[in-house]
């Protein structure tokens, strides 16, 4: 007589299987429609923690920061009903971002589904936008190879899967022997780069006056390539926001982002260029940052991403990393253009202007003494969750990133309240690295309860937070973009510090210049999370969407207006730059 297989509950067999891929914890907040779940965590404790958060919405966005952060498969749950509804927000921001995330999302028991029962909804149609695969299991004996499916499919997509599991199935025994399909799981495969677009792409270059490289995110393993390439045919590097990074910022090349968030030298970058080498790089605003008659060689491993933000000369099906290198292998080394001196040179003027203002005293502070104080105190190896708003601006052009950093914000789909759940994840997915969360007063109000689950878990972070008492992302856009009266963006002046004593981190308020540093060496020095209420300037930052600096075809009054605004007399614009390189002055 055979044997009988040894049995396990299903709840248990499907955290094994997500084990079995590697995954050491989940991200999520009870609900009795999930006790089977909560069960099978408690049995499984030794080898799955449970991060407890506030709010499922948090856990999903602390699920998506985490998949950014790693590249690897992240776990949130959500009860049935409301919890389910919670988790959308965070996994729109995985599905925007790219990110590979598991959402386990209860349900009532089957026998209780569709007869308007207690917290019953229809959850399957809620997801279906947000998932690549989204699916409601039907037996226990299917759960574990269910899961394993939607992980295989997150991965391959790039994107979220649901899986929706009612009660009952979770209790059920079934037998203890599924294996999974992780020990197949290999890293793809791309095509060569065609030796053809190649040598096409070279003469490109070699014939262009004023070429440039566009890098984003899927560039972000070419940081040596992307140098190359622009040091043999000296071509100015500029990256997509959530691009930075890939090359640090002091790389005399890198010339920085281009769009809203970006400074100056990458925005006049954009508009004055020839020729394009385009890598990994999906932004949707791109369609506006760039001179409409560039010429564009466009590297990508996605062929549906060809040509879909530019016309492109030539289309290279490749990994970035492959492309470049083959490219920078092709040809004799260029000597420095016109334009790309004058990019050097308009980049290290900007650098000089905005660090004339690290030591400014001026009440309510200005941004830049205290990403002065963050470039100082960070480690070489810290990791920053970053929100939405004039953070991303600031930070884009102040925060100093070397390539052993890390961080990450939302980024296509942009959702307020991001970056207290991204560093409650990076310090869960790398303890023993230094983690900052970097918010404005708005959208740390949205998720500041989050506060409650650094405490709970000890998570050493230091939270800041940039208290202007406005929405001001939206009241430049307000006030910019459509010149309407200022809406809604108004926000009451809140003592974060002590909201954070309450909740029992560490708080500090920095109100003026010499409270700055020894707040900073204080809260690196202490134990468990910390808060850092920076009393922050209502001055909004130099705006580069509506930027009147050049006198050769704007209105002289509203550059004149402009300089005195933004302090701006020591900035010169981007055709000044090259008339002296043409001049031989650079």
């Amino acid at each position: 007589m055979a044997e009988q297989a040894k049995t396990i509950k299903a709840a248990d067999a499907a955290l094994k299987v997500i084990e079995e891929w590697g995954v050491d914890h989940l991200y999520g907040y009870p609900g009795g429609s999930f006790d089977d779940i909560m069960n099978a965590l408690h049995n499984r404790q030794n080898t799955m923690k449970f991060v407890q958060v506030r709010h499922e919405e948090a856990g999903a966005l602390s699920a998506a920061a985490e998949a950014k952060l790693t590249g690897k498969i992240s776990v949130a749950i959500g009860s049935a009903g409301p919890g389910a509804v919670h988790l959308l927000n965070g996994l729109y921001d995985a599905k925007h971002d790219h990110a590979p995330v598991l959402a386990l999302v209860a349900q009532v028991p089957q026998a209780r589904m569709n007869i308007d029962f207690f917290q019953a909804i229809d959850e399957g149609p809620i997801f279906d936008d947000v998932a690549v695969f989204n699916r409601t299991a039907t037996t226990a004996e299917n759960l574990p190879g269910l899961i394993d499916t939607a992980i295989r499919q997150a991965y391959k997509y790039h994107g979220v899967s649901v899986v929706i599991i009612p009660k009952n199935l979770g209790w059920t025994d079934i037998a203890d022997t599924y294996q999974s399909n992780a020990k197949n799981h290999l890293a793809p495969l791309y095509p060569q780069p065609d030796p053809v677009a190649i040598d096409k792409a070279a003469e490109l270059i070699k014939a262009a006056k004023s070429p440039m490289v566009y890098f984003g995110i899927g560039a972000k393993n070419a940081s040596p390539e992307l140098k190359a390439v622009s040091e043999k045919f000296k071509m100015p590097l500029v990256s997509s926001v959530i691009a930075k990074g890939i090359v640090e910022d002091t790389y005399p090349a890198y010339i920085g982002s281009t769009g809203r968030p970006a400074g100056k030298p990458g925005v006049e970058l954009g508009f004055s260029t020839d020729l394009i080498l385009w890598v990994g790089n999906d932004v949707p605003f791109s369609i506006f940052l760039f001179n409409k008659r560039a010429k564009v060689i466009q590297i990508d491993i996605d062929n549906e991403k060809l040509g879909k933000r530019h016309n492109v000369e030539v289309p290279i099906l490749a990994d970035a990393k492959t492309a470049l290198a083959a490219l920078a292998a092709k040809g004799d080394e260029l000597q420095p253009s016109n334009f790309y001196r004058a990019a050097i040179a308009n980049k290290n003027d900007w650098r000089k202007w905005q660090d004339g203002f690290a030591t400014d005293k001026e009440q309510p502070l200005r941004p830049e003494p205290i990403f002065a104080a963050l470039n100082k105190y960070a480690d070489d190896d810290a990791v920053f969750g970053v929100d939405v708003g004039n953070v991303n601006i600031n930070f884009m052009r102040l925060l100093d990133l070397k390539t052993t950093q890390k961080w990450t914000t939302s980024g296509q789909y942009a959702s307020m309240g991001y970056g207290l759940p991204a560093a409650v994840a990076a310090k869960v997915a790398f303890p023993e690295r230094q983690v900052f969360s970097l918010s404005g007063d708005g959208g740390f109000a949205m998720m500041s309860q989050e506060l409650l689950t650094e405490v709970k878990y000890g998570l050493k972070t230091i939270n800041v937070v940039f208290s202007n008492e406005t929405l001001g992302y939206i009241e430049a856009e307000q006030a910019d973009d459509t010149h309407q009266p200022l809406s809604g963006v108004d926000l009451p002046d809140t003592d974060w510090a002590t909201v954070a004593e309450g909740m029992g981190a560490k708080g500090f308020t920095i109100r003026t210049f010499d409270d700055i540093d020894k707040v900073f060496k204080a809260a690196v020095a202490a134990e468990g999370p910390v808060l850092i209420d920076v009393k922050l300037t209502h001055d909004m930052p130099f705006t580069t969407e509506h930027m009147f600096i050049d006198k050769a075809w704007q209105d002289a009054a509203k550059v004149d207006e402009f300089v005195k605004k933004y302090q701006a007399e020591d900035l010169k614009p981007f055709s000044a730059y090259l008339k002296d390189a043409e001049a031989g002055k650079l």
